[in-house]
């Protein structure tokens, strides 16, 4: 309890600190930098603004209320992390629901660690750690891998390092980008899963990717139902219709005639280009089996 409340104290002896102009702190070489840039500090919610860079576009009310209850409860456990902007003036690196939900409750200041940076590592900060740390959608996920590879100019290898994920995890995240606007609000808003939007991307057509995407949701098709959807749809643009169809022999075509005709059944004929081939001869239920049984036997 002691340590508790010794460091709550160096937090709030900081916080006066900051807020002495004569001790502004505008770079890590200033005088007191090093007590205030990386350690706890209570900062004045009203001073701290939104980080544009922020990825994370949506937050859920309930969630947030649910966290509003826990830190009225228990106090902001873990500290969000800003960058100094000015005199008083911060923005938000990392945090930001547990910003918004101190708001909330009405809160007057929120433990912070403080950071300098300038623009483009508070953007590699902010997108980095909130991969890392918050629960994004994978659209969300794919946005942020984007910005990072176009904004910081980094290539696929060296992001796979600086975020600690594989290079053939990021490449997947960053294909769901090719998908149709409107299966990807699907995905963001839980509709579908990524699983889905993997299996999509190999539906060239925009239309018959849609179609597809609306099969998904009123057939309810899970994400190996959707694969074999996939494989089996026939479009103008696919590699399958493109294939040239095996020309039935005219013996073949005759021979199911004929067995269709003595089975009184509705006979599938199949052949491969090599000759090869397969019947398929359907049943309605046991007798009408027991009949095309007999028939093909010769008895009655």
């Amino acid at each position: 309890m002691a340590k508790a409340t010794q460091k709550q104290a160096l937090g709030r002896g900081l916080s006066a600190l900051l807020k002495d102009p004569a001790n502004d702190i505008k770079s890590a070489a200033d005088k007191n930098a090093d007590k205030v840039v990386g350690n706890i500090v209570e900062l004045e919610l009203s001073a701290i603004e939104v980080n544009p860079f922020q990825p994370r576009t949506s937050f859920n009310e309930e969630s947030l209320r649910e966290l509003a209850s826990s830190i009225k409860e228990l106090g902001v456990i873990q500290p969000i992390t800003v960058r100094k902007l000015g005199f008083n003036k911060y923005q938000l690196v990392s945090g930001e629901r547990r910003y918004r939900a101190s708001k909330l409750i009405g809160l007057e200041t929120i433990p912070s660690y403080i950071r300098i940076a300038n623009d483009q590592e508070s953007l590699e900060m902010a997108l980095v750690e909130n991969i890392q740390r918050q629960d994004l959608d994978p659209i969300e996920i794919a946005l942020s891998y984007q910005r990072l590879i176009e904004e910081i100019q980094v290539t696929q290898e060296a992001l796979s390092d600086r975020v600690g994920k594989n290079r053939s995890t990021i490449a997947n995240y960053l294909r769901l980008l090719k998908l149709d606007p409107i299966v990807q609000t699907g995905m963001r808003d839980g509709f579908i899963s990524m699983g889905h939007g993997r299996a999509l991307i190999n539906v060239e057509d925009p239309n018959a990717q849609l179609d597809i995407y609306g099969k998904i949701l009123s057939d309810k098709l899970s994400v190996r139902e959707t694969e074999a959807m996939v494989r089996d749809y026939k479009g103008p643009d696919t590699p399958k219709s493109k294939s040239k169809k095996t020309e039935v022999p005219s013996y073949v075509t005759e021979a199911g005639k004929e067995l269709k005709s003595v089975l009184n059944s509705d006979v599938k004929v199949k052949v491969t280009a090599s000759g090869k081939g397969q019947l398929t001869i359907p049943f309605s239920g046991k007798e009408d089996l027991l009949r095309i049984l007999n028939t093909i036997k010769g008895e009655k």
